[in-house]
């Protein structure tokens, strides 16, 4: 009796397995296979599956106008200069850049280029769109919003220190008895303060002097550029050396974010960068690269 009670048992038990297993595969395959159900279809990829070699982006006559002094040089040394410095990077694949330098007689110029290759993991989020968040970040961390206008600009403020104040010398009425002006409102006899006045200013040449839009030359949004690009002029210095100017051009072209960084010291401590030439030469490489990527 006990021999015929034991067989059922088992047959049940193996009979219970057997439905346990059934019924787990079917739930867990039941919610992608019920008929009528929304399918989610991947998001697209970007158009850059490999980026270009960053050391040879750059045409070695393009390199010779961004690097005064290079013609100079010997055959062998100029070569090397031409070459580049890749830039130290795990994975040549997602983001690779390269670094050149000349040393003229009157000032030292700097060049680097660096691409990154944005790679979205969310099969809901594509590669273009992690790409614009990327470059956006960018963006809001040049706080272009915050640019410091150009000297006129801010001769126009006054001297009215952190306080935010008016210039007392300012408010005072203007003669109106025929008498001189003030020496403040003086012109010089060669414009020579002036000069003076737009050289020793910390801000960026040129920008608020009341010119055309084209002639601002304060940190803006590019326009024509990739799919978005932005420019950002940055001038430093550090206790008794020379002024030092980078321009940076940053710019979106599908999933491949490109910086492009032109900088310069001069070697006299009273010459201040010109904004103008580096903002323009750095634009137009850009461009070179942006149409180059799009071939």
């Amino acid at each position: 009796m006990r021999h015929k009670a034991y067989v059922p048992g088992v047959a049940l038990l193996a009979a219970l397995a057997v439905g346990c297993s059934a019924g787990g595969d079917g739930d867990a395959s039941g919610g992608d296979s019920k008929p009528g159900g929304p399918t989610v279809s991947p998001a697209p990829p970007g158009k850059y599956l490999t980026l270009p070699a960053p050391c040879r982006a750059v045409p070695r006559t393009t390199l010779g106008d961004l690097l005064p002094g290079t013609a100079e040089l010997p055959d062998a040394q100029r070569d090397k200069v031409f070459r580049g410095v890749p830039a130290v990077t795990h994975d040549t694949d997602r983001k690779v850049g390269c670094g050149w330098k000349s040393d003229a007689p009157d000032a030292t110029r700097s060049l680097s280029v660096d691409l990154e290759r944005v790679v979205s993991y969310d099969p809901a989020v594509s590669d273009d769109d992690r790409a614009d968040t990327v470059y956006g970040k960018k963006e809001r961390a040049a706080d272009l919003s915050a640019a410091t206008p150009g000297p006129d600009a801010e001769k126009s403020a006054g001297k009215s220190g952190e306080s935010g104040e008016p210039d007392p010398e300012k408010a005072k009425p203007t003669p109106s008895d025929g008498a001189a002006p003030p020496p403040s409102a003086s012109p010089s006899p060669s414009g020579s303060s002036a000069s003076a006045s737009s050289s020793a200013s910390p801000g960026v040449d040129g920008g608020g002097d009341g010119g055309s839009p084209a002639d601002d030359l304060r940190p803006r949004v590019l326009d024509n550029l990739g799919d978005a690009a932005f420019l950002d002029d940055l001038l430093t210095r550090a206790g008794s050396t020379a002024q030092h100017r980078t321009v940076s051009v940053v710019f979106r072209t599908s999933n491949v974010i490109v910086t492009v960084r032109y900088a310069e010291q001069p070697v006299l401590v009273t010459k201040v960068p010109d904004s103008r030439e580096l903002q323009e030469k750095a634009q137009a490489l850009a461009r070179k690269l942006a149409e180059t990527l799009s071939e």
